[in-house]
């Protein structure tokens, strides 16, 4: 629930929910033993990354320290289960809480509790976990095997070691292969659409994820890195969402995101909606840092030109949610122009104009049943274009 007491602040008009048929691709799901050394190397040079909708580890030194024995005596573990992006990159579908065990075994080096989710982002804006962090007793303390003995007179004979003082054993433990499964989309080459839905059905871990929190981990870039910055920072923004602090579920991403979507492909559109933001955020992988620049400006003009709005002007008065489908029309259509034209938006919405679009009998039905359709979709942004107008 939010600062103003609603639970969904925003219009679920089309929520996201992807109801076309799923399409039929060529993926392949390998058995491979990488041995436990490899498997951290891979974590230490980013080559093995951990997807950002996933929890934090949670494990404790006695948990993992568990694992790393049974690792050393050779007894089985579960597999690990990896989507490989490109060669040689994977993201982790399941077995994160096994895998960061053995990296942090291996570094020697336990994460505080109270550090870890300073510590994940970390590793996703550095790609790996730098020496500095990690011999930083803030951040971290001496892994040494946390083991329990079965009898008093019995004492493990690997309880208090660490990496370094395995001694011959070092060797057993580095080379203890593990089975995992990988998994990769052969065909088509330039959609990663099964990846997501791979997450999307294997890896929710009893909780709905919704779409963008799994988007935003498949198709991060600078791109949405100016997403977030303007989400977070722009209070303007924050004013006309009518919520001061980001969505928990990034659905204020995905908002932002939409009305980009609208305004650069709009023309291309097809369903599904799920379809259409993943392969614009495939797309925008690939955005020089000039044209991410471009489009940040585009959204400042375009809050400029909304600056004698009031705050509610894209709210549902029925309801007083956000709605989604007013905003990326007007957005859409009074960016067009200065798009095409590679400008800024020159001018001021009108909250007139505004206010007789949200009623327009036209839009009101393009936005009401069906709203992903393709004809509804394009009924929208004509609408805009027409009320509204261009800048």
């Amino acid at each position: 629930m939010n600062e103003n007491g609603r639970t969904d602040w925003y219009d679920d008009y089309a929520e996201g929910r992807d109801e076309s048929q799923i399409e039929e691709y060529d993926i392949t799901a390998s058995p491979n033993d990488f041995n436990v050394m490899t498997l951290g190397s891979f974590v230490d040079s980013g080559s093995v990354r951990i997807p950002g909708f996933q929890r934090n580890f949670v494990w404790d030194m006695g948990r993992a320290s568990r694992l790393i024995e049974s690792l050393i005596l050779g007894l089985p573990v579960p597999q690990l289960f990896l989507y490989e992006q490109e060669r040689n990159r994977f993201l982790v579908i399941d077995g994160q809480q096994r895998l960061m065990s053995i990296y942090y075994f291996i570094r020697q080096r336990f994460p505080r509790k109270e550090k870890r989710a300073e510590i994940r982002r970390i590793f996703d804006s550095e790609g790996g976990m730098p020496d500095r962090f990690l011999h930083d007793d803030n951040y971290f303390q001496a892994f040494n095997l946390q083991l329990s003995e079965s009898l008093p007179d019995h004492k493990n004979k690997f309880k208090g070691l660490n990496y370094s003082t395995l001694g011959e054993y070092q060797i057993q433990f580095n080379l203890r292969p593990i089975r995992n499964i990988v998994v990769k989309q052969n065909s088509p080459s330039d959609d990663d659409s099964s990846m997501f839905e791979v997450f999307n059905r294997l890896n929710s871990g009893g909780v709905n994820l919704r779409p963008q929190e799994i988007r935003t981990s498949m198709y991060h870039s600078e791109f949405y890195t100016m997403l977030y910055r303007i989400n977070a920072e722009n209070p303007t923004w924050r004013e006309l969402m009518g919520s001061s602090t980001p969505d928990l579920h990034m659905k204020d991403i995905e908002i932002l995101l939409r009305g980009f979507a609208m305004l650069v492909d709009g023309a291309h559109y097809a369903p599904s909606m799920v379809r259409f933001l993943n392969r614009f955020s495939q797309k925008c992988k690939t955005n020089s840092s000039e044209q991410n620049e471009y489009l940040e400006q585009l959204f400042d003009s375009f809050l400029r030109a909304c600056g004698e709005l009031p705050t509610d002007a894209f709210i549902n008065k029925n309801n007083n949610r956000f709605n989604i489908a007013l905003y990326e029309a007007v957005f859409a259509g009074s960016g067009k122009r200065a798009f095409v034209e590679n400008r800024l938006i020159d001018g001021m919405i009108d909250a007139e104009r505004i206010r007789a679009l949200a009623v327009d009998e036209a839009f009101a039905a393009a936005a009401g049943v069906g709203t992903t359709r393709t004809a509804n979709v394009e009924k929208r942004l004509s609408r805009a274009q027409a009320i509204v107008g261009t800048l």
